[in-house]
């Protein structure tokens, strides 16, 4: 289950405070020792208990609460959330597997962000932390795990999903280029696994049917994407946020400007599965365009076969220190860093929010000016981060081309993420043991 790291420290200093959701089923607030050694899954040879459960299933009801989003029936909710915490599992256990790591400093750096977005200081947010009743380590544990599922992410799809100036080109030129509308949308995402047999996907296109009756007979479409949905997004009751026309298929975009405000469509096959959407809002994306830009420069390292990971960052690690000792860091960017950039001393320009892997930019959105980051792991390698300047950009006249990329590239990341990870899934031995007693 994907999580913000500020959505993490609301849910939990919430539980902290407040009995667990379903307070009327006494096995929610308290568990015997048979239920707490309960088995409920095994994830290749490693296992989710009961206790494990309960404590999600409490958390996502509270964030679904948060969101205004009615409750699933609890059954239902827990075999959502077992879904993604197994989910989650496969992914914790590959990135092991292929040494990711997250070093203590990246988890105090994102401590350090969270308090700051409680307008605290470490200190001061350790302190509410403990006062709140939570296990410090406990959270720092949250924290690593969450880093890890978003460098994974980067590593095995970020880097390889690109947009060039051709695809941009392409959808300037063609005919629904004209259309500037942008439509805020939800889904619901029943997918179906790439083998298939013809018995799994009826059975499949069954649960989509479900939803849908549920929705005519007028559920809520949050609930019923708590419900049925296997996308990421399904405990955020299946928000997509913004989406261009740009960014959609031509035929799609036809029923979406016939689909009146608040409604959903049928059922829509694709090849990752059944989706059914719903079309929240809609707007003109005529209006002028106000975007933060950052004028940045890097110095990297890569890692390779004869560089290590360790090896990389303790290189980066050296450019750092003589920087603190006065070094200029264009000089310094000149003679190390292993980037085209380093014949204008690491400067890269004015860059836009989406032009950088998310671990860049999460780095260079979070620095003050003239302060050079701590090192930063991308999938390119370990850089130094020096943000020049910062300003709001009128940039209307370019929004048409930069929209676009910016649409394929989130469109392009999240099919091939949600393709990635069912993958990953399906490859792993799971045992489900929900309805054992």
């Amino acid at each position: 289950m994907k999580k913000t790291l500020l959505s993490l420290f609301v849910a939990s200093a919430i539980l902290s405070m407040h009995s667990p959701v379903f307070a009327a089923d006494p096995s929610a607030v308290t568990t015997t020792v048979r239920e707490v050694d309960r088995i409920v899954a095994i994830v290749n040879k490693s296992a989710i208990t009961w206790l494990d459960l309960q404590r999600r299933v409490a958390e996502a009801a509270i964030q679904l609460e948060l969101q205004k989003v009615p409750l699933p029936a609890k059954d239902i909710l827990q075999r959502q959330v077992l879904e993604q915490m197994i989910t989650e599992e496969v992914q914790l256990q590959y990135a092991n597997s292929i040494g990711i790591r997250i070093e203590d400093a990246a988890v105090e750096q994102a401590m350090t962000n969270l308090a700051k977005q409680n307008g605290l200081d470490l200190a001061g947010f350790k302190a509410k932390v403990a006062k709140d009743g939570l296990s410090l380590d406990w959270l720092r544990g949250e924290i690593r795990k969450e880093l890890i599922i978003s460098r994974l992410r980067d590593s095995e799809v970020g880097s390889r999903v690109t947009v060039n100036d051709t695809e941009v080109e392409h959808a300037l030129k063609s005919a629904q280029n004209n259309n500037l509308s942008e439509f805020l949308l939800s889904s619901i995402l029943i997918s179906v696994p790439e083998q298939a047999d013809t018995k799994t996907i009826d059975g499949l296109a069954k649960k989509a049917e479900r939803a849908l009756a549920d929705l005519n007979a007028g559920q809520s479409f949050a609930k019923v994407a708590a419900s049925y949905s296997d996308a990421p997004n399904a405990l955020k009751g299946g928000d997509m946020g913004w989406r261009g026309a740009n960014s959609l298929p031509p035929e799609f975009v036809n029923m979406l400007e016939q689909l009146p405000k608040g409604q959903h469509t049928n059922i829509i096959r694709t090849p990752q599965g059944f989706f059914i959407f719903q079309l929240q809002n809609k707007r003109d994306g005529k209006a002028p365009l106000m975007v933060a830009q950052y004028h940045v420069s890097h110095i990297l390292v890569r890692t390779t076969e004869a560089v290590s990971d360790s090896e990389a960052k303790t290189r980066i690690e050296q450019i750092r220190d003589r920087l603190l000792q006065g070094a200029q860091f264009a000089d310094m960017a000149k003679l190390y860093s292993e980037d085209g950039s380093k014949t204008k001393g690491g400067d890269l320009g004015w860059v836009n929010l989406g032009d950088m892997v998310p671990a860049f930019e999460n780095a260079m959105t979070r620095l003050p000016v003239g302060e050079v980051s701590q090192p930063v792991r991308s999938p390119f390698g370990w850089h130094l981060i020096l943000v020049d300047a910062k300003r709001n950009q009128d940039v209307s006249a370019d929004r048409e081309k930069m929209l676009i990329r910016q649409q394929i590239q989130a469109r392009k990341m999240e099919q091939a993420y949600t393709d990635w990870v069912r993958q990953l899934r399906d490859s792993a031995f799971v045992e489900e043991r929900l309805d054992d007693k």
